[in-house]
């Protein structure tokens, strides 16, 4: 089969595209469906409809090839949740779901908002805060750690790794080559965790081994299987939670809206993950010969499903680059859907839900004070600085 797919030329993952992706997607989309990227030798859809369908057939785009660009790391990343298929898929996935069903979510609910509320108050306290360190930050920090078993020691590189981890999947560019020794520094420390079998009592890391011991998985299975967990309850989260700021910041009247209607908490975490996706795009391998939309792919090429882009396409929303808690944002596509919906997206809306929640109790107005600073990776779409004011209620 040849490909009907328009050629869209310039390099999405080069460094003006990260930082300013839409206008990118925005012509992408004009031209169809799925165009061909000749940067990275594949296939970006970009439209809605189209990722929904990739996302949905993970018989015919499959993740167990790698969901990177580059084959290194697609080798190097098999034996995860990421990079799997079918029932292997779901033996590795169902080996944490325990942890983060919404019966096991809603007994954390407590201990979440408690957390959220300390931070909230110290960074009320301070007025002048940077919103990513003293926010977005610390809470995921605070508590994914001890939920996944990571121990005291090493903490302080997870940020650095986890960014790394995801920095990888993107195409051989220099932030893959940069990345690299971090990613393989994570995988490394998760291997002495297991080995010296450090994992905090009681958590995800524990239980893992203890299924290992009763031979329910392997042991070597377990070090990927951390990191497949804690990276994206990181990064994501952080990026969602960093990103409300910015955007409640900037639309007061967005941020009325909320505080005089608090049951839009919710659909404004929704409206958040659609208007700033946290992950930009991750690769499926395509199976066999396969059309999305009126567009043919080849067997044996890559395609890589733009959640951005999807989640701004003017086919699915009226003046989709506004921000607008009052719309209904559940069809984003921001947690991925299907087999390979993000695991962790509960634990995500229930830290950012507690942050929004914390500063409606606190906060009168959140004034972004000084120009945000948008940081450089290939995969996950984040805030580095967003210097503000708090105004206490």
């Amino acid at each position: 089969m040849s490909s009907t797919a328009p050629v869209y030329r310039p390099d999405i993952y080069a460094r003006s595209a990260i930082l300013d992706p839409y206008p990118h997607y925005a012509r992408m989309r004009e031209l169809g469906p799925v165009v061909r990227v000749p940067k990275q030798g594949a296939y970006a859809v970009v439209h809605h409809a189209a990722c929904r369908q990739v996302l949905l057939d993970d018989s015919t785009f499959r993740s167990g090839h790698g969901v990177g660009l580059n084959p290194v790391v697609n080798r190097l990343s098999r034996g995860t949740t990421l990079n799997s298929d079918g029932a292997e898929h779901e033996r590795r996935r169902t080996a944490l779901a325990a942890r983060l069903t919404p019966k096991s979510l809603r007994s954390m609910r407590e201990e979440v908002q408690r957390r959220a509320d300390d931070v909230v108050a110290a960074a009320v306290r301070r007025g002048l805060v940077d919103g990513v360190a003293d926010i977005a930050e610390a809470l995921p920090t605070s508590f994914v750690p001890d939920l996944i078993g990571w121990p005291a020691d090493g903490r302080e590189h997870l940020l650095r790794w986890a960014a790394a981890t995801f920095d990888t999947l993107g195409p051989p560019n220099a932030r893959t080559v940069r990345a690299a020794p971090r990613a393989i520094a994570m995988m490394r420390f998760a291997r002495s965790v297991v080995r010296r079998r450090a994992a905090l009592p009681g958590s995800m890391g524990a239980d893992l081994l203890e299924k290992a011991d009763r031979g329910e998985m392997r042991h070597g299975e377990c070090p990927a299987l951390m990191i497949d967990y804690l990276a994206p309850s990181l990064d994501t989260t952080i990026s969602a939670i960093a990103s409300a700021l910015l955007l409640l910041g900037r639309d007061p009247r967005q941020w009325a809206a909320l505080k005089a209607d608090r049951s839009l908490v919710p659909n404004a975490v929704n409206e958040v993950v659609r208007v700033e996706s946290p992950l930009r795009a991750f690769a499926r391998y395509v199976r066999t010969d396969a059309s999305v939309g009126e567009t043919d792919l080849p067997a044996g090429s890559r395609v890589i499903v733009v959640y951005a882009s999807a989640n701004r396409d003017e086919r699915v929303w009226d003046d989709p680059t506004a921000f607008d808690i009052t719309r209904d944002a559940t069809a984003q596509l921001g947690f991925g859907q299907g087999a390979h919906g993000c695991a962790g997206q509960g634990l995500a809306r229930l830290e950012t839900q507690a942050i929004l929640r914390s500063l409606l109790d606190r906060v009168d107005r959140i004034e972004v004070v000084g120009e945000p600073v948008w940081g450089l990776n290939n995969i996950i779409h984040k805030l580095d600085r967003l210097p503000l004011r708090l105004v206490a209620a």
